[in-house]
């Protein structure tokens, strides 16, 4: 099925896609910094520039979409047209993702994934609850933190 609207539309709708301040990565600061934490955003230093970066409690914290990181939930859908650009497209993002993971781990740093699902959608964990799920975490000593929709 072709494309609905021209390749300078589509072009220009996906340049609006935001992949820094995104609304899940918004709550969370909000959510965070209430509580009293400080934090670093995309601290290009680090690899994979995560979106929150905790020095103090030498933590990372990744907000990731559903759809561009290729999650496993009612969120993520593979397009029917080009199959194999998204595919491909999905599978490196995941690979650049292991990539980053494995050398913060490498530099003893801690990892903290907050999906999308977990913020909206049918899914979605009530916000007090995902704020003080990563608040307990970053007290404590854990080394990794995933938090998913239901």
């Amino acid at each position: 099925m072709a494309d609905i609207v021209s390749t300078a539309v589509r072009s220009r709708m996906m340049s609006g896609i935001r992949s820094t301040n995104t609304k899940p990565e918004m709550v969370l600061r909000k959510g965070l910094h209430g509580l009293g934490f400080r934090f670093r955003l995309n601290d290009r230093r680090l690899p994979g520039s995560p979106d929150l970066v905790f020095p103090k409690h030498r933590a990372a914290l990744f907000a990731h979409g559903c759809f561009w990181h290729g999650h496993d939930c009612h969120l993520f859908r593979l397009p029917s047209t080009r199959t194999d650009f998204w595919l491909g497209k999905i599978n490196r993002n995941r690979e650049v993702d292991a990539r980053a993971y494995t050398a913060l781990r490498d530099q003893e740093w801690r990892i903290g994934v907050v999906w999308e699902c977990a913020l909206k959608g049918r899914t979605r964990l009530p916000l007090d609850g995902v704020i003080d799920q990563c608040s307990d975490w970053l007290r404590s000593d854990r080394p990794e933190l995933e938090i998913k929709g239901q």
